[in-house]
C-alpha cells in the first residue's frame, strides 16, 4: 500500500513509518522541512505543516491510506486537520486513522478533538480513531527538565494510577489499522498492561538510572506556569492541566486489552520502557 503519515518525524509517526516500511509499504512522510530529511527506499518526504493549513493536501491523491494526529503543543485540532479530512473525503481514501486521546468521546461536540472525530465519522470513508492514554515517553521528553535538574518528576497527578502506554505500541496499532479493513469504522482506547502511580514511575526510573528520582505532586497552577516557561503556549499548558486533572480523578487508570487484540502482541511494560531509555535520566 501507499500510506501518508502526517507528522512522520515525530514520536508516534516515526515509529509508524518504520513499522510500515518493515511490512513492505511505500510511505509518504509529512514534515515541515522535507528537504532536510534523509532519503531512504520507499520513503517520500512531503510538506505538511500545521501553520499552513491547505498546503500539501494533494499528497492524498497519491496514497491509499493516511494517518493523522494533532501536532503537540496545538489546541486547534479541528482547524488543523479538517482540510485534510475534507480532502480525504474528496479523493475517496480507502482508510484514514486519526489519533486523539483517551476519553475524547466524552468531551462536548464543540471541543476541537471531538469535533474532529465527528467530522471523520461522518466523512463517508473507512476510518479508525485511536485514543491512547498518557505516553510513557513523556518522562524523557516533556518532564525531563525537572528529572535532570532536581531528580524530581513534577506533575499534579496526586496518587492516581495511570495505564501509561508506550508510543511504539500506538504505532503498531496504527500500522495494523491502516493496512487492514477488518476493524473499519471503530474507535479504540489504548493503554499499557498495568496501572501505576507516579511514585511507582519514580521507582522505575531510579532503578534504571542509578540516581534517586522522586515525585512531587505540584499545584496545577505551578505546573501550568512551568509549562509556559518551558515554551508551551498558555492555551496548551491549560489543556495539559485540564487533562492532568482527569488523571488525578482516576480516569486514566483503566487497563484495556486493545493493543494485544489488534496487534497480537503484549503491550510494552513500564519497566521495559524504563530499561530501553535508561540513559535519558542519567
Amino acid at each position: 500500500m501507499k500510506v501518508f503519515v502526517y507528522g512522520g518525524s515525530g514520536l508516534v509517526g516515526g515509529h509508524l513509518v518504520t513499522e510500515l516500511l518493515n511490512k513492505g509499504h511505500e510511505v509518504f512522510v509529512g514534515s515541515r522541512k522535507p528537504e532536510t530529511q534523509k532519503s531512504a527506499p520507499n520513503v517520500h518526504w512531503v510538506f505538511a505543516d500545521s501553520s499552513e493549513l491547505t498546503k500539501g493536501l494533494e499528497v492524498l491523491e497519491k496514497v491509499d491510506a493516511a494517518y493523522f494526529l494533532s501536532p503537540p503543543g496545538q489546541t486547534n485540532q479541528y482547524e488543523i486537520l479538517s482540510p485534510w479530512i475534507e480532502k480525504a473525503k474528496q479523493v475517496g481514501l480507502k482508510k484514514l486513522v486519526l489519533m486523539t486521546a483517551m476519553g475524547v468521546e466524552h468531551a462536548p461536540p464543540e471541543a476541537p478533538f471531538r469535533k474532529t472525530e465527528i467530522l471523520l465519522e461522518g466523512a463517508g470513508i473507512p476510518w479508525n480513531i485511536i485514543r491512547p492514554n498518557w505516553f510513557m515517553q513523556n518522562f524523557h521528553t516533556f518532564w525531563i527538565a525537572g528529572i535532570k535538574q532536581d531528580g524530581k518528576i513534577y506533575f499534579p497527578g496526586g496518587n492516581a494510577k495511570t495505564s501509561f502506554i508506550d508510543a511504539r505500541d500506538i504505532a503498531s496499532v496504527a500500522a495494523v489499522l491502516l493496512t487492514s479493513s477488518k476493524n473499519d469504522n471503530q474507535a479504540f482506547a489504548l493503554t499499557g498492561p498495568e496501572s501505576i502511580d507516579h511514585n511507582e514511575v519514580a521507582d522505575h526510573l531510579t532503578k534504571v538510572s542509578g540516581k534517586t528520582i522522586g515525585y512531587v505532586d505540584v499545584d496545577p497552577k505551578v505546573f501550568e506556569s512551568s509549562l509556559v516557561s518551558a515554551g508551551l503556549t498558555k492555551d496548551y499548558a491549560a489543556f495539559l492541566v485540564m487533562i492532568a486533572g482527569a488523571l488525578k480523578d482516576g480516569f486514566a487508570s483503566p487497563i484495556l486489552d486493545t493493543v494485544k487484540t489488534l496487534t497480537g502482541k503484549e503491550p510494552i511494560s513500564f519497566s521495559q520502557y524504563a530499561k530501553d531509555n535508561a540513559n535519558a535520566w542519567k
